[in-house]
């Protein structure tokens, strides 16, 4: 991503930036130091990225989607999920399910891996929509799924604790 500073007088505090096609337009105060302004860059950066690679997962790799075809096979259709999406400041859980409002957000590095993986992680948040715990209860219906063992192990093998209190997932 090319980057393009321009400098003013009349800017005294903020510095902002905008992205137009891979040309990142950043405004910064005159008086700015250069090593400040750096880190500032760095973090539009990251943010831009961050942004454009949620928008290309959620166009290539819709959730709402899959999540409807796994709400019609595995929980007949039963489910109310009022928003599922994609988020790139997730990093130590892989999904993340409010119950209360169902609403549920899934690590974009989950996009990144196999779709037989992705259903696992779906399952397992939408799952508990119904038993907002780790209960028994909560993982027979997880284990409906017939690749569920095998996820848990492709995800464990990715960097997560070995056991189901390790695998880092919120309700």
């Amino acid at each position: 991503m090319e980057v393009k500073i321009i400098r003013s007088k009349r800017r005294l505090r903020t510095v902002s930036a905008r992205l137009v096609k891979d040309l990142l337009l950043v405004n910064a105060p005159l008086m700015l130091s250069d090593e400040r302004l750096n880190k500032i860059v760095i973090d539009f950066k990251l943010k831009f990225a961050r942004k454009k690679l949620k928008e290309e997962l959620g166009k290539e790799r819709n959730l709402s989607d899959l999540a409807d075809k796994l709400n019609k096979r595995y929980f007949a259709n039963k489910l109310k999920v009022e928003s599922i999406e994609y988020v790139t400041t997730q990093n130590s859980k892989f999904g993340c399910c409010n119950y209360g409002t169902a609403r549920i957000r899934i690590s974009h590095k989950i996009g990144l891996m196999p779709e037989w993986v992705r259903k696992y992680v779906l399952i397992h948040e939408m799952a508990h929509l119904i038993e907002p715990n780790h209960s028994r209860a909560f993982w027979d219906i997880v284990s409906r799924y017939r690749l569920a063992e095998r996820a848990r192990g492709y995800l464990m093998a990715v960097g997560r604790g070995a056991d189901e209190g390790e695998i880092s997932y919120e309700k």
